[in-house]
């Protein structure tokens, strides 16, 4: 496991690569839109797609909050891909993340996806928190009064490695911004270079792109140009290996 930190908000903070992001001076971990139970509400127009996407972000979820043992845990939005997710939700994975949320202190920030998150699994349910001088939100501030910390956005890049294109996960950041890959594994990616996602880093930025079992930094030169988003919206669970 090789992890990556990243300069945000006057703070040196680690990328793991989940998708997480820990700040260790405030054992703090942040997870951007999860989207549990995206899966079975696509079911429901049609597209049948294997139904364990919940199960799956659980575990992943589970593993890296192992690994950090954070005290506190911001959901930055999207926990839930719609009202009714938690309705849906199996016996099993309803009282896995219940004990997730239990063993933390844990604050589900508000999404477009979540406007009101499900009771009966803990937490608090927040619009926007500060930590450390920074500001966590769901969706990035047009004009930001200070650091800010987001998601919604999915940010994705594109990289040729040893003349193989391939597009992968990342966080984005610069010294007062960064926006969180989506840690959902039936979720998408918007490029980098999509203006909705560079228009907000009009002084530049860097990536760090989940590999395998790996995260790798890269400045804004190093990216591909023109990758789009997956229509569909899956993130692939086996990550390619980079030398």
């Amino acid at each position: 496991m090789r992890q990556a930190w990243l300069r945000c908000a006057g703070a040196s903070l680690l990328a793991d690569p989940s998708g997480a992001l820990f700040w260790p001076e405030h054992s703090l971990l942040v997870v951007a839109d999860l989207h549990f139970e995206k899966g079975s509400s696509i079911a429901r127009f049609g597209s049948l797609l294997p139904p364990y996407d919940t199960r799956a972000t659980l575990a992943c979820l589970e593993a890296v909050l192992a690994r950090h043992a954070p005290r506190t845990v911001i959901s930055l939005g999207d926990g839930f891909h719609d009202g009714d997710a938690s309705a849906r939700l199996a016996p099993t994975d309803r009282a896995q993340l219940a004990a997730l949320v239990a063993r933390h202190d844990w604050i589900w920030l508000v999404g477009n996806h979540d406007p009101r998150p499900p009771a009966g699994f803990g937490g608090r349910s927040e619009i926007e928190w500060q930590v450390g001088g920074a500001t966590f939100r769901h969706l990035p501030a047009d004009r930001p009064d200070g650091p800010e910390i987001a998601g919604h956005l999915h940010p994705s890049a594109r990289v040729t490695v040893r003349g193989r294109r391939m597009t992968r996960p990342c966080f984005i950041s610069d010294a007062r911004r960064m926006i969180l890959p989506s840690f959902g594994v039936y979720t998408g990616g918007l490029d980098v270079f999509d203006p909705a996602i560079a228009g907000l880093f009009a002084d530049g930025f860097e990536v760090a792109l989940l590999g395998d079992g790996r995260v790798h930094r890269l400045p804004k030169a190093r990216l591909d140009r023109g990758s789009r988003a997956d229509g569909l919206g899956i993130k692939r669970l086996g990550r390619p290996s980079w030398a």
